[in-house]
């Protein structure tokens, strides 16, 4: 199934009313509550904050 949200920046591919990545059913989500999702929301925002610390680590280094 696929969906269409009024708050999805295609240009940037986030999320205009969180101003950060788009993950469906994240806390703030107009989703949230709403539906169910196959993957684990929650494991899904971990990773995305270890690589953004990743990142981070990386431009410091330079």
């Amino acid at each position: 199934m696929t969906f269409s949200c009024k708050n999805f920046d295609f240009n940037n591919e986030n999320c205009m009313k969180l101003n950060t990545d788009c993950i469906p059913g994240r806390p703030g989500c107009v989703l949230e509550g709403k539906v169910r999702f196959s993957e684990d929301i929650e494991k899904k925002l971990k990773e995305l904050e270890e690589a953004k610390l990743q990142r981070r680590k990386r431009r410091r280094r330079t």
